[in-house]
């Protein structure tokens, strides 16, 4: 009986001193106190996440780890009162293609709206001005469009189908309105409709507009029905489509037409430095032209794997009425999360949080130049390369990138992938869509 005794309060004692070790383990790593950093064992880290190889060029991996280990709790200098953090664009930058333009477009495919006639009449013209679309846009009678025009047609069109499809205020199934000349109208001219103001006029213009297709919504269904985009388009092939109006209702904008991007494709190696970078104490946000609530779904949702807490993704916003119904306008007194509003917004939301700005920065194109050139404490821009052309202010960084490949601390670094499939490649250069032949920079 003693010895088993004995044995019994042996057992206790062994489990209190490793119950003990894991807590102070625990505890050495939170603490930002020198001296108990000082003197944690040099095993204490060997838990802790570095980036995965993947299909990173060699360079960038590098230097990515390099960052993250030099200001990272891996850094005898990180203070977690005082946290790094990170800030990511989100289209084209973290996954590839753009979840709001599939949104918009899956939208339109299964009539997913909750807009009175009038209500959608009143989104479409939101702030658009009357002047002619530029001569790209003309209609395929070579004739100029312009909103008065278009607007007019879709207005009968969307009447059509909300007194006659079932998930309106009609009677007819989804499978039976789609063979409709009216939807085959409303689907081309609507589709045309945003990359005609897209092209004609200015950011603060376009990138509203599409959300406004959101009024009568709520956050929870515009959530929804984000899930449900994303799903079926990382399911879709990566290719052009062609989209037409109908030839039999040409009505006053005439016969319209446009090619549009198919399909979605999650960046396993951009997930991967997110959650790299919050495991090595560094937080990581979101700074996106898209609707917040459309970006939460894919960096949030477990299944995508970004993992991205929610209250992280800043993007644009609508006015909500007491019932938390959108309605057709910006929200006042928030900037437009594009080129130097995302800047804006940053201050507003972070610098104010931290006191100080981002240590790293990735983006894709123009939209992101000020933010990734704003702040004096960012040390290193991460560019997915997409080639883009001299007019596009990234092109600039991307210059300086190209020049610099293999510096184990370049401030800009260019990423390349295959467009045609959406994966990075191990190299810096891309190969366009439609393309066979890797290029870094265009020939200007």
């Amino acid at each position: 009986m003693k010895k088993r005794v004995g044995k019994f309060i042996t057992g206790l004692m062994i489990m209190a001193l490793l119950l003990g070790s894991s807590f102070c383990f625990k505890f050495s790593i939170l603490q930002p106190v020198p001296a108990l950093a000082e003197e944690a064992s040099v095993n204490s880290y060997e838990d802790i996440p570095i980036l995965d190889r993947g299909k990173w060029s060699p360079a960038n991996l590098k230097r990515l780890q390099t960052l993250i280990d030099e200001n990272g709790i891996k850094s005898s200098s990180y203070d977690i009162y005082n946290k790094p953090y990170a800030i990511f664009d989100w289209d084209q930058t973290c996954i590839f293609n753009d979840t709001q333009e599939a949104l918009f477009r899956y939208q339109i495919e299964n009539l997913l709206f909750k807009m009175s006639p009038e209500e959608f009449a009143k989104a479409i013209r939101m702030n658009i001005p009357e002047d002619d679309f530029s001569e790209e846009y003309n209609n395929l009678q070579g004739k100029p469009v312009n909103i008065k025009k278009i607007a007019y047609d879709l207005d009968k069109r969307y009447k059509f189908l909300y007194e006659n499809y079932e998930g309106l205020a009609g009677k007819m199934t989804l499978a039976e309105i789609r063979k409709t000349e009216e939807f085959l109208d409303f689907r081309g001219k609507l589709a045309y409709l945003y990359e005609a103001i897209g092209g004609t006029f200015s950011s603060d213009i376009s990138y509203p507009w599409v959300l406004y297709l959101f009024t009568g919504m709520t956050s929870a269904e515009v959530m929804d029905i984000t899930e449900k985009s994303n799903d079926y388009n990382l399911g879709e092939k990566l290719e052009l489509y062609t989209l037409t109006s109908s030839e039999k209702l040409p009505g006053r904008a005439g016969v319209v037409t446009g090619k549009y991007k198919r399909g979605l494709r999650i960046v396993p190696e951009m997930s991967n430095l997110m959650n790299v970078l919050r495991d090595n104490g560094i937080d990581v946000y979101i700074c996106s032209a898209s609707m917040d609530d459309v970006v939460r779904v894919f960096s949030n949702y477990l299944k995508y794997g970004y993992n991205v807490p929610m209250d992280n993704v800043i993007g644009m916003r609508l006015e909500n009425d007491a019932a938390g119904i959108y309605q057709t306008a910006y929200k006042e007194g928030y900037p437009q999360t594009q080129q130097k509003g995302k800047t804006e917004a940053i201050r507003m939301k972070l610098v104010s949080k931290y006191g100080y700005g981002p240590i790293l920065v990735a983006g894709d194109s123009q939209g992101d130049f000020y933010m990734a050139t704003d702040f004096p404490d960012t040390q290193l821009t991460l560019i997915i390369n997409r080639v883009k052309s001299e007019s596009d202010k990234i092109t600039s960084l991307a210059k300086r990138a190209s020049e610099t490949i293999g510096l184990t601390h370049a401030r800009y670094i260019l990423q390349g992938r295959d467009e045609n499939t959406g994966l990075f490649l191990p190299q810096e250069a891309t190969i366009r869509y439609g393309k066979t032949e890797p290029e870094l920079m265009r020939n200007f």
